[in-house]
């Protein structure tokens, strides 16, 4: 895996022709919240928290991925963010509720 013991890709694609994405569901905002969560923790220097575009499961969005595990999650709101980080990213206990 190289620097980072765990990498996480938020896909904060935003359509232009009105389709629902990721980023109509706060992608960008929440990505931000896991940013910071993270470095607030001091993890900053094992976990990276990423942009990613268009991930291609937006049916089943907002999604995010961590690797290396290659877990797929959907969240809805800053509790589900928090969920996944304190249990998969500090825990090492993938969310079962928000798998993909």
């Amino acid at each position: 895996m190289g620097h980072y013991e765990k990498h996480v890709f938020f896909c904060v694609n935003q359509r232009e022709n009105g389709e629902d994405c990721c980023n109509n569901h706060d992608a960008t905002a929440l990505r931000l919240h896991a940013k910071e969560r993270i470095k607030s923790l001091g993890l900053d220097d094992r976990i990276r928290i990423n942009s990613a575009g268009c991930l291609g499961r937006c049916g089943e969005g907002p999604v995010i991925v961590v690797y290396p595990e290659e877990t797929w999650y959907t969240y809805v709101d800053v509790e589900d963010i928090d969920e996944i980080i304190n249990s998969h990213l500090v825990g090492n206990e993938p969310v079962s509720r928000l798998k993909i």
